[in-house]
């Protein structure tokens, strides 16, 4: 009998060690990140060019033109505004290709009228196969934008499509529902221009919530009153501000967002587009980084913290837990399709970092979450929680992850100072920090079920909101 109870005793101490072993690692790891970001921006502020330089390398000749790709399903609410934003970006030379994936809606009737669509003759290379293109269409208005409306075939296919009609050398891919502030663009370009290395960057993606827009431009930057929404913003602080800013860094960047990103059309080609999955934009980069180890390219992906693009986040759960859901099966299904850099030295720091990185922190980071939540629970209804465990477990879990959100607000406020009210900080830090008094468990539960649902393609659908200011 005093076998067994110290048998199941020592089990408990096991599991609660290794539990709080698992938070520390993961919580550790989140805040080295957020530190060297801090740093590394802090220290680099001053190496970011001015306005007034870009603006005379718009008269240069070596700035490569961007064709800009937007994929759209059903966006009849947020597309028109997304390409009037487009339209007034200061770039010498770019394209809008909009290519409309078989809408059901008035996606397509919208920009007929917003933008004076008139069918007319393009060539495509067809150099990657996609559903069947049924009309194409030029902007009398606008001449930079084309429509491309084609039969419904996935996200990854409209891209696919895109690439097939686009003219430029850079292909930039946004969503239907982004923003793009008037000098991402040429931020961007500019770091195509002075680095021959660089073949893929990605780009700040922040909430537009709350914002206020006129005339297709963000005029105030403002947090929303919605808590759901302000955590939302403190969690794309922190995966944007201080994961991909260490990650790029550490030349370990696995992803660069669908929002917002440009890569060489030359070597999208090279690996044959995009792959269908539910994670195109993780995809399409751990490809990039086999084909150019592969076939011995020098190269850098990179992450550039300046340029803004604006996108809109789910405002309810229901939407949010489906946008989590596809995130998840999307990480499950890229680590699985591209394994073989796992671990690999061969891959550099995108095989032996990177990856792990993806693989123990982010794919099964929610399992321990969920362990540790639920033993907590039951060793509470059965009295067998240790006062010390409890009080290291409540500190390592959610103080420290607290701690985390604040230090993500304060890291944009300190250093990039995006948002003008102090007031708006504050309350973005306050209510951000409410992420671990449920939300987070809610969605660990959402992201474990997903990763054993990486079978699923489907996308779910996404409810929009009408833009504040909206364009006439």
């Amino acid at each position: 009998m005093i076998l067994t109870f110290l048998s199941i005793a020592n089990t408990l101490l096991c599991f609660e060690v290794l539990i709080l072993l698992a938070f520390l690692i993961i919580n550790g790891s989140y805040t080295y990140i957020t530190l060297f970001a801090f740093r590394h921006l802090r220290d680099s502020s001053e190496a970011v060019p001015d306005l007034d330089r870009l603006l005379a390398l718009t008269r240069s000749a070596n700035l490569r033109p961007i064709s800009i790709v937007i994929p759209a399903y059903n966006e009849q609410v947020t597309l028109v505004e997304t390409i009037h934003a487009a339209i007034q970006i200061n770039y010498p030379h770019y394209e809008i290709v909009v290519v409309n994936d078989g809408s059901t809606d008035e996606t397509l009737a919208r920009l007929k009228e917003a933008f004076g669509l008139v069918p007319i003759e393009r060539p495509d290379r067809k150099a990657i196969e996609t559903e069947p293109v049924r009309a194409v269409y030029v902007s009398e208005r606008f001449p930079k934008v084309w429509v491309i409306d084609k039969e419904n075939g996935g996200k990854a296919d409209a891209l696919n499509c895109g690439l097939n009609y686009s003219r430029y050398p850079l292909f930039c891919a946004i969503d239907a529902d982004s923003i793009l502030d008037p000098d991402a663009l040429l931020r961007m370009g500019h770091q195509f221009l002075i680095d021959r290395n660089l073949i893929a960057a990605g780009g700040s993606v922040r909430v537009l919530n709350g914002c206020v827009v006129e005339g297709s431009r963000i005029k105030k930057i403002r947090s929303p009153r919605s808590i759901l929404t302000n955590i939302q913003i403190v969690e794309y602080l922190r995966g944007f501000m201080a994961g991909r800013v260490t990650l790029g860094e550490y030349e370990s960047l696995l992803i660069i967002s669908g929002a917002f990103g440009i890569f060489r059309k030359d070597l999208i080609l090279a690996i044959g587009g995009y792959r269908k999955t539910v994670g195109e934009d993780m995809d399409i980069v751990l490809r990039l980084h086999r084909y150019c180890v592969e076939q011995e390219i020098k190269y850098k992906v990179y992450f550039i913290p300046e340029p803004v693009c604006w996108t809109q986040v789910p405002s309810d759960f229901p939407s949010l837990l489906r946008q989590r859901n596809r995130w998840q099966r999307a990480l499950v299904d890229s680590i699985w399709h591209n394994r073989s850099m796992l671990f690999n030295p061969r891959y550099g720091r995108a095989g032996t970092l990177g990856m792990p990185f993806f693989l123990f922190i982010e794919l099964f980071g929610p399992l321990i979450e969920f362990i540790g939540y639920v033993g907590f629970v039951l060793f509470f209804i059965f009295h067998m929680l240790n006062p010390l465990f409890a009080l290291l477990f409540f500190t390592i879990s959610i103080l420290w992850g607290m701690w985390l959100n604040a230090a993500a607000v304060l890291l944009d406020n300190f250093v990039l100072h995006k948002y003008e009210s102090l007031f708006d900080s504050y309350r973005i830090a306050i209510l951000g920090s409410l992420e671990y008094l449920g939300y987070r468990q809610v969605l660990a539960v959402e992201r474990l079920i997903a990763t054993f649902q990486v079978s699923q393609t489907h996308w779910g659908h996404a409810d929009r909101k009408t833009i504040p200011g909206r364009a006439k």
